[in-house]
């Protein structure tokens, strides 16, 4: 092909799109420029700094204030069982009966033999014990006082020359067997009285023995466990029931070792627990162990939470906040104004009719107030609710 040729059908070809383009009515000299985005209307809240109450956050579980295994102290036959679980019981309650026919025979046997002895020895139930007003050792007495008087008569006849010396002799014998009598008689009325001590003792005995027939509860509280039903045999030591005391609760915390000097006794404390989300118990420090675990390198704290409605149990996993003696200034900002993608938080900063996104670090919650520890300083101006619609580099307008 010439280059004639070319020039001719070049020529042509740009005729023909020169007529197309007019026919379409298209401007080929002019380009539209794209639309400006309108800037969006937020809401701002200035970062404010202030003193705010700090928190200890720690762990550990619920535990009941009083739990006690209750067990048989008398063997025999179960014969009635007035409580079930979850019975609510007041101290002294009777949780369990067993037969009392031994020990109230033993009772009685141990009463007649002191009996015995108090009538021996001329004892009534409230009069004290008086060797001279013995009746054993009345008659020798009384036997001694004649014997003396006889060999008093028989002295001053002896020294009349009246009588002989033999038949004084026998009297003066006289004297000190009965002497002898009475100091016997003595003796055993004290023997009699150890006695009557010993069966006296017997009787105690007796009566524990038929008391414990009855198995009361030891504190008011709870039936959690009931180990036993009517007609079984139990012995003693024999587990019974088992009664808790949940008003208050206790709580036993962990303090980690770089925390120590941070926990003191009446402390107050804030418990949650999984059971009640979103809930808090209100608890005091009670106690502060004077020794680390050496295996945990650990502090144990025990606090007490009041539990009247018994909603706290045994044996929840806690979440306690103990609160620190004192304040120390943060930088607050709208719970709102804060927005968490994938376990990140951010902040949207308004500068210059502009947002800029923040990667902040959160602390803690002051009602409808956060705390910021790290992203921000004083006085900036954050959205107070991105809710989802703004990004770095967004132009806004301050409503």
């Amino acid at each position: 092909m010439t280059v004639q040729l070319r020039n001719v059908l070049a020529g042509i070809l740009a005729v023909t799109a020169g007529i197309a383009a007019a026919g379409c009515g298209v401007d080929t000299t002019t380009v539209k420029a794209e639309a400006k985005p309108e800037p969006v209307t937020i809401e701002v809240a200035r970062v404010e700094s202030r003193p705010i109450d700090r928190y200890l956050r720690v762990t550990g579980s619920l535990v009941a204030d009083e739990q006690a295994e209750v067990s048989a102290e008398a063997p025999g036959r179960v014969i009635a069982t007035p409580v079930e679980r979850g019975t609510r019981v007041s101290q002294g309650a009777v949780l369990a009966r067993i037969s009392a026919t031994e020990t109230s025979a033993q009772l009685l046997e141990a009463e007649a033999n002191a009996g015995q002895i108090e009538a021996r020895l001329g004892l009534g139930a409230a009069q004290t014990f008086d060797p001279t007003r013995v009746p054993d050792v009345m008659n020798a007495k009384a036997s001694l006082d004649w014997a003396e008087a006889e060999f008093g008569r028989i002295k001053s006849l002896l020294d009349q020359k009246v009588v002989s010396q033999s038949e004084y002799d026998q009297r003066r014998a006289q004297v000190d067997a009965a002497r002898q009598q009475y100091q016997m008689a003595q003796n055993v009325a004290e023997q009699s009285y150890r006695s009557l001590g010993a069966a006296r003792a017997r009787i105690a005995l007796a009566r524990k023995a038929q008391a414990d027939t009855t198995i009361r509860a030891p504190f008011s509280g709870v039936v959690a466990e009931r180990l036993v039903s009517i007609g079984d045999y139990v012995t003693r030591g024999e587990r019974v029931a088992t009664v808790v005391r949940v008003d208050p609760m206790r709580v036993e915390l962990t303090v980690p070792e770089q925390a120590v000097s941070l926990v003191k006794v009446g402390q107050p404390v804030k418990i949650s627990v999984d059971a009640y989300p979103g809930e808090t118990f209100v608890a005091n420090v009670r106690f502060v162990s004077p020794s680390l675990k050496a295996d945990q390198r650990a502090l144990t704290v025990e606090a007490v939470a009041p539990n009247h409605d018994a909603r706290l149990k045994p044996g929840l996993f806690a979440t306690a906040s103990i609160q620190q003696p004192v304040s120390a200034p943060a930088l607050l900002v709208p719970a709102t104004a804060v927005e968490t993608v994938a376990g990140t938080a951010r902040v949207y900063v308004v500068k210059g009719g502009k947002v800029e996104e923040r990667i902040v670090t959160v602390g803690e919650t002051m009602g409808q107030q956060v705390e910021i520890t790290s992203g921000l300083t004083t006085d900036e101006v954050v959205a107070a609710a991105p809710k989802g619609h703004l990004a770095d580099a967004v132009e806004v307008r301050v409503r």
